[in-house]
């Protein structure tokens, strides 16, 4: 999801108060985030400036006040079909009228309910914009709510400069995004980093830690209070063809809306990364000559460096529109809750020379909501996070001499390690983690690591042709 442009001058979340005390930001190292070739939104150039659409305004005053809005409640409804629409579309004129009777004074005055001004900002976030109040549906009504949440991010470092998304976890502002966001895919750990929120406010920010396992990162904003923080969906609780919609700032258009649907669930990919940690565990041995798919993108199809390590993600596939720029931004479902934090797109023919196989094309991915707020959680409380280890060498069991079957193949159980602590042998072929199915040893690697050092786990194995459960504890991966 970063586009670069050239060289440029927790189980349950307890949002920080304003006012209470803040963890202590860590001193950032080096080289600190993924690197890679086309195919992750993140990295835009910056527009020389940027036009607020025409349209009727209506909205709270600029005193960033803004209307609750309330939608219809999913279970006390049918399947959700167009005759809902009159309802919806009185609920959002109701609360549109109840924003304009607050005024309409500034600029960025209503911009989080609808936005849409005559006024020209030489440079700002596109407004929401509606027209005919009279005929809009549920996707607008999600992105009056999404919207004032998500934020975008310009981060610079000595020799070059981009912009990508984040979403507020805090009123006093905290925002969680990916480490490449904050670090320009791994050219600096120490970045200049400024957020623009979606009423066109600017904070400088900090960051409070990163975490390059999971390409996640959260930031700090300085002197920020009565943010609106996103709400947490649970992203267990999905299925296939539920309805998603990104928000974030892809190309550096602010604001910007897609729409989709979960295309797939349980996927995992890998990721060439500056920052990934090599600790010898978990490797999978891959076809040099085949080249992944998957990237962080750097725009224009220029690569800054050669990754030689890899992140292995467990993630939610969707088709709602991605592109470079949209890294760190939120995906969310039908209610407007976080269901996932975008990281990565697909690039055709997974060619890193041409810029133009970079966009969207449909094949997009998200950190689910529940891992990002693990993550989150632990830097806001320790400044980095823990990730499982399993204590084990794992190939693709179908690229084994004789193989009947998928899953993770156990060339070695590590002496000492969680996987033989569990009874786990050579030989044995891992095909479920937690109930989640696992088809190669990427599958395996990345529901290990998604889970907290100490955490258990169930799992299940052939060995012999007979089906085992083994309940695994697992060890803590280092971060070195």
């Amino acid at each position: 999801m970063p586009t670069r442009s050239p060289a440029a001058a927790a189980a349950s979340w307890p949002p920080p108060a304003a006012g209470s005390a803040q963890p202590g930001i860590p001193a950032q190292p080096g080289a600190h985030a993924p690197t890679g070739a086309p195919g992750h939104p993140g990295w835009a150039s910056a527009p020389s400036g940027a036009t607020a659409p025409t349209g009727q305004a209506f909205g709270p005053a600029a005193t960033g006040a803004h209307p609750t809005l309330t939608l219809p409640d999913p279970a006390s409804e049918k399947p959700r079909k167009k005759s809902a629409a009159p309802r919806i579309a009185a609920l959002l004129v109701a609360a549109a009228l109840v924003g304009g009777g607050a005024g309409l004074g500034g600029t960025y005055a209503g911009l989080s309910l609808w936005g849409g001004s005559n006024t020209s900002a030489a440079s700002g976030p596109t407004a929401i914009t509606v027209n005919d109040p009279q005929d809009v549906n549920a996707t607008a009504a999600v992105a009056t709510k999404v919207v004032p949440s998500v934020v975008t991010i310009s981060a610079t470092g000595t020799s070059a400069g981009g912009t990508g998304s984040g979403v507020i976890l805090s009123a006093d502002g905290y925002v969680l995004t990916n480490t490449h966001v904050v670090t320009l895919d791994g050219q600096t750990g120490n970045a200049t980093i400024s957020v623009t929120t979606s009423d066109g406010k600017v904070y400088a920010a900090t960051v409070v830690g990163t975490d390059p396992t999971y390409d996640l990162a959260v930031i700090k904003l300085t002197n920020a209070s009565g943010l609106t923080p996103i709400e947490f969906g649970d992203s267990s609780k999905l299925n296939v063809g539920d309805a998603t919609i990104a928000v974030g700032a892809p190309l550096d258009l602010p604001n910007t809306v897609t729409t989709g649907i979960v295309s797939a669930l349980n996927r995992s990919i890998q990721v060439a990364s500056s920052a990934a940690p090599s600790d010898g565990s978990e490797s999978e041995q891959t076809d040099p000559n085949q080249e992944s798919p998957f990237r962080f993108d750097f725009g224009q199809g220029q690569q800054s460096q050669t990754a030689t390590e890899t992140i292995k993600i467990a993630v939610i596939q969707t088709d709602a529109a991605i592109n470079p720029g949209n890294s760190g931004g939120a995906l969310v479902d039908d209610e407007g809750k976080l269901i996932g934090i975008n990281v990565a797109i697909a690039s055709a023919g997974g060619s890193s020379s041409s810029g133009a196989q970079s966009g969207n094309i449909g094949v997009g991915f998200s950190i689910p909501s529940d891992i990002a707020k693990r993550i989150s959680s632990e830097i806001i409380e320790n400044g980095s996070a823990t990730h499982g280890l399993l204590g084990a060498s794992v190939q693709d069991a179908a690229s084994q001499q004789g193989a009947t079957t998928t899953g993770a193949y156990v060339a070695e159980a590590v002496s000492g390690g969680a996987a033989q602590a569990a009874g786990l042998q050579k030989g044995d072929v891992i095909t479920s983690f937690n109930g989640i199915p696992v088809t190669n040893s990427i599958d395996l690697t990345a529901q290990v690591r998604a889970l907290a050092a100490g955490a258990k786990a169930e799992v299940t194995y052939l060995r012999g042709g007979q089906e085992k459960t083994a309940e695994v504890t697992l060890g803590a991966m280092s971060q070195g």
